[in-house]
């Protein structure tokens, strides 16, 4: 193979995923083991982590598997410091757990608000702001926000999940901020609906799911490895000139 695959690989990285038992953090979780990274998964469903470690080490890679919740002040915390214990660095932290508790905003509930603010924006910050002293003290490390195209553009009943996610770009802008000088390069993908368990419960019903693919030029939604791949890309040493920046994946949705 060509020098070009050296840029993609990730041979004697260590990553963090959250959410890594189903849906995008469970194809992050494969495609970075895929390119050579030893993984940490972190979730809540023991048959899931088990099911990432299994695919991970079937790759030749090492797999520890942290059961945290991401909506405690704790959990996230706790996960950065259980990755480092097992591995001694952390070099590619992926932010992907996340929730979506949808409602008008007349109906919207206060608890819904901050559960969906705990899980989608404060973890990541706390799980970053673990991480971060070992990335600087190495100068290098890759961090890859999972935020949303409802953090680009407003929708309905979407109230909560979009400024958090919105949230999530600009906490994703004041990281490279501040680290990026240390040779940190943190950015965020913004996929479309994707079929994961958490889309198929949103958008899964065709009265609610057609309208939307029907504003997408590509046509279709999206899968768990198309943003897992752009995720490897934004992990690995190919996209050492980004940083800062709001990768959207959603077939041209925002775009007209």
């Amino acid at each position: 193979m060509g020098d070009w695959t050296k840029r993609f690989e990730l041979t004697g990285r260590r990553a963090l995923v959250t959410g890594a038992t189903k849906g995008i953090g469970l194809a992050a979780a494969k495609v970075l083991a895929d390119a050579g990274a030893d993984i940490a998964a972190v979730g809540r469903d023991a048959a899931g982590l088990a099911e990432v470690k299994a695919a991970v080490e079937a790759m030749g890679r090492r797999c520890v598997t942290i059961s945290a919740d991401m909506a405690t002040a704790d959990g996230p915390v706790q996960a950065a410091r259980q990755a480092l214990a097992a591995f001694g660095v952390i070099d590619i932290l992926v932010n992907n757990a996340g929730i979506a508790l949808v409602d008008m905003l007349l109906d919207a509930k206060a608890e819904d608000w901050d559960a969906t603010m705990a899980v989608n924006l404060r973890a990541p910050f706390l799980l970053a702001r673990e991480l971060a002293p070992q990335m600087i003290a190495q100068k290098w490390g890759k961090i890859v926000n999972v935020s949303s195209q409802a953090g680009v553009i407003g929708l309905d009943a979407h109230g909560a999940y979009c400024a958090s996610k919105g949230g999530l770009n600009m906490l994703t802008k004041v990281m490279t901020s501040e680290w990026a000088k240390h040779n940190i390069q943190i950015n965020t993908v913004c996929p479309t609906v994707i079929l994961t368990p958490m889309g198929e419960q949103v958008w899964g019903q065709p009265e609610k799911g057609d309208p939307m693919k029907a504003k997408i030029p590509g046509g279709r939604f999206g899968k768990p490895v198309e943003v897992a791949d752009a995720i490897l890309f934004l992990a690995s040493p190919a996209s050492g000139m980004i940083c800062g920046h709001d990768l959207l994946i959603d077939g041209g949705y925002t775009a007209i």
